[in-house]
């Protein structure tokens, strides 16, 4: 579903990411998992089509990136993307219009199970509530492939397990979902497997299981290991 081949990108004489290979297929929830600065977003931003002056072959669903790769992914991005004045109202009817995947009573029931008020602007929403409201809208699509930005980041620990419950119970179980978090202890639980980028290089890419049968450890205990200062 996702071929990468090659890939490297600068930004100016900065090093974002230097040759990295990957062969994701449906059917998995993959772990981005690398520290700040080691090149996920920047990675999830070029998956998205929201970067393209970098080299290297990417192919989504066998295409190049553009109109047909962007119909196939739900993003959820690091940061609130919604406009301010814009009430939840107003962001589903956009949903709605933009993706044909969209299910709006999907959206409805994870308003109530949020305790979310789409009538609310999003500029009065609290950081968590935006978080939470955004998750919303990219789980409400039927979508081929997931990718979430750090979706537990912006919550505190006790909302964390009600963000887990909500993306396992409505993503497509035959679809890619790929999700960038640095909080691994908190999350890889549901990993299939895992990738982790350091200083913009792929250092592993491995089954979760058979990373535990090698080493011994959890995935967080080796990704300590592997990026301890």
């Amino acid at each position: 579903m996702i071929s990468i081949q090659g890939l490297k990108k600068n930004y100016g004489k900065t090093q974002a990411l230097h040759d990295v290979n990957l062969e994701l297929q449906p059917g998995k929830i993959i772990g981005l998992c690398g520290p700040n600065g080691s090149g996920k977003t920047t990675l999830i931003k070029i998956l998205n089509g929201l970067l393209n002056d970098y080299q290297g072959n990417i192919r989504i669903d066998g295409q190049e990136i553009g109109a047909h790769s962007k119909s196939l992914i739900s993003y959820l991005p690091d940061q609130t993307y919604l406009a301010g004045w814009m009430t939840g109202e107003k962001a589903i009817y956009l949903f709605k219009d933009m993706y044909s995947d969209f299910d709006e009573s999907r959206m409805r029931e994870l308003l109530l199970k949020l305790k979310l008020d789409s009538k609310q602007t999003i500029k009065t929403m609290s950081k968590g509530m935006k978080e939470k409201f955004q998750l919303a809208l990219v789980m409400s699509r039927q979508a081929s492939i997931y990718i979430l930005d750090e979706p537990i980041g912006g919550v505190d620990p006790a909302a964390r397990e009600l963000i887990l419950t909500t993306i396992l119970e409505n993503y497509n179980p035959n679809s890619i979902l790929l999700i960038s978090t640095h909080l691994i202890s908190d999350i890889e639980s549901i990993f299939d497997s895992v990738i982790f980028l350091k200083e913009g290089e792929v250092t592993l890419h491995e089954d979760v299981d058979t990373l535990r049968s090698m080493h011994g450890k959890s995935v967080d205990e080796l990704f300590r290991e592997v990026f301890k200062c």
